[in-house]
């Protein structure tokens, strides 16, 4: 089916509908650019990424068609100086972009799997990770094309990661097999934590920006749940608004009690 990238802004009234965009297949993922609050991409179901502008009235600024299947995670770049834009496809490879050229950098093989999630280094230039059908997180570096660091982080598809915002060593997979673990980058031989309670297989996780130990996930159970890895009981809260699979979500830089 086709896309619509939504735009929304929260005033008094609520939520309500900047821009709209419509593409010719469906969107998998969307990314704000770093470097101007008016421009995003997406990426799609037939292998491309889009270009967005919301002060123009028209279409993308720019389609890149390079993926030869799904192109299933997108993630511009966190640290400062750097514009690069990241991109992961079920063609098992992740692909490295300048928003400004018209082709990609680099192109990044490894997986044996769908890759469903890439996400860059909040802390170290050049580095990302990506998630993969194939079970493994994997930790890549821009300036050399092999992977850097091969992670067995689950006996299932992996769906998700997401990197610790305080600890440069620390990231966190979601997957398959319902669990979320914790992996320190200098030992990889078992997870520094790993927490159940999800009871299908969990789609999205996201550390807080603004606790060290604090992360949100979401599943094909239809909940939203909160942690705390550094407690005991580690499940802070459940929440089953959602009467649907639950796909996507992220946490507030800027308001703390908002996901």
């Amino acid at each position: 089916g086709c896309g619509t990238l939504a735009v929304l802004g929260q005033n008094e009234t609520g939520i309500v509908l900047l821009r709209s965009f419509d593409w010719n297949d469906g969107l998998f993922d969307v990314t704000w650019s770093e470097n101007n609050e008016n421009v995003l991409i997406t990426c799609s179901g037939d292998g491309s990424l889009q270009i967005w502008d919301m002060a123009k009235t028209k279409g993308p600024l720019q389609v890149y068609k390079e993926h030869t299947l799904e192109a299933y995670s997108v993630d511009w770049s966190q640290t400062r100086g750097e514009q690069l834009v990241v991109s992961g496809s079920w063609d098992q490879t992740a692909k490295l972009w300048d928003p400004a050229v018209g082709k990609s950098l680099c192109t990044f093989k490894g997986h044996e799997g769908v890759i469903y999630s890439t996400i860059w280094s909040p802390h170290i230039p050049g580095c990302f990770a990506s998630a993969s059908g194939d079970q493994t997180l994997r930790i890549w570096d821009v300036k050399t094309p092999g992977v850097k660091l091969v992670i067995p982080a689950h006996q299932a598809e992996v769906l998700s990661c997401d990197w610790c915002k305080y600890d440069e060593n620390l990231l966190v997979t979601g997957a398959v097999d319902c669990s979320l673990k914790g992996w320190d980058l200098r030992n990889i031989r078992q997870p520094v934590f790993v927490l159940l309670g999800h009871t299908y297989a969990i789609r999205r996780v996201k550390f807080s920006p603004f606790h060290a130990s604090i992360l949100a996930s979401c599943s094909y159970d239809f909940t939203v749940r909160f942690w705390d890895f550094s407690k005991p009981n580690p499940l802070l809260e459940t929440v089953e608004h959602h009467t649907e699979f639950t796909c996507g979500l992220d946490l507030s830089l800027h308001n703390r009690g908002q996901v």
